[in-house]
């Protein structure tokens, strides 16, 4: 499936309205990202990253232009769903892992993993748990499932949310930030896991970072700079894991 093209964007701007006046996020942005592709966008705080991927998931609504995904035989136009047609698609489609983590505080951390996967009805309720507990054991982090969210480390809650984003085997998965909170090993641990979800699996994650260093990390990287796509940078080799600890 490689080379076929399933995020589509095409001419996206968003603009927001502040006191100050219009607030130009995003600047007639044309992206295609292909079937099996790890993709690194790369800016500084403020260039649109977030927001970019709020058009792709359908969390924010656009200002101008347009955002296809083709999923499951189907060319979707993820702005012409209704806001209960785009929860649901996103919640069988696209796996979103946040920069502020979301876990719903009174859940334990395996039931966070479980309610999406309740809610999609895509697993009867004893596989939903052995589910989330493989997605815990691949993230290092399954001998906490039954604590609640205040009782572990940031760092540890972005692992869960990252698990909690594969709950539904989505074929896309995006992701802001999601190594910004983690020690350098976990991080390594982390885009290990994406890489094998990629290439074993055949997912799509589009992961937005302001770390430049990550660069080389990703089969293909853009930056974004003021709301612009600007250069892209290929890379030939696979992304780099590294070397188990």
């Amino acid at each position: 499936m490689a080379n076929i093209p399933i995020v589509e964007l095409k001419n996206v701007s968003k603009t927001y309205s502040t006191a100050a006046g219009d607030f130009p996020a995003l600047r007639n942005v044309n992206l295609t990202v292909n079937s099996c592709e790890f993709l690194g966008v790369v800016g500084k705080s403020g260039a649109g990253k977030s927001t970019l991927l709020n058009m792709i998931n359908g969390v924010d609504e656009l200002t101008n232009g347009e955002v296809f995904v083709n999923s499951n035989g189907s060319r979707i136009s993820v702005h012409n769903l209704s806001e209960d047609e785009k929860a649901l698609w996103r919640g069988k489609t696209m796996g979103v892992v946040y920069q502020s983590f979301q876990l719903l505080p009174m859940l334990t951390l395996i039931e966070n993993i479980t309610l999406p996967m309740d809610l999609a009805e895509n697993f009867k309720p004893r596989e939903s748990r052995e589910r989330a507990m493989e997605l815990l054991h691949l993230v290092e982090i399954d001998e906490h499932a039954d604590k609640l969210p205040a009782f572990i480390s940031g760092g540890q809650q972005q692992r869960v949310a990252i698990a909690r984003a594969l709950a539904n085997d989505p074929e896309i998965l995006v992701a802001d930030e999601p190594t910004g909170s983690l020690d350098s090993v976990t991080a390594d641990h982390i885009f290990d896991v994406f890489s094998r979800l990629v290439d074993e699996r055949g997912k799509t994650i589009i992961m937005v970072t302001h770390d430049m260093s990550l660069k080389s990390r990703f089969t293909r990287c853009l930056t974004l700079v003021d709301g612009e796509l600007q250069d892209e940078v290929k890379v030939d080799a696979k992304p780099k894991r590294s070397r188990k600890q």
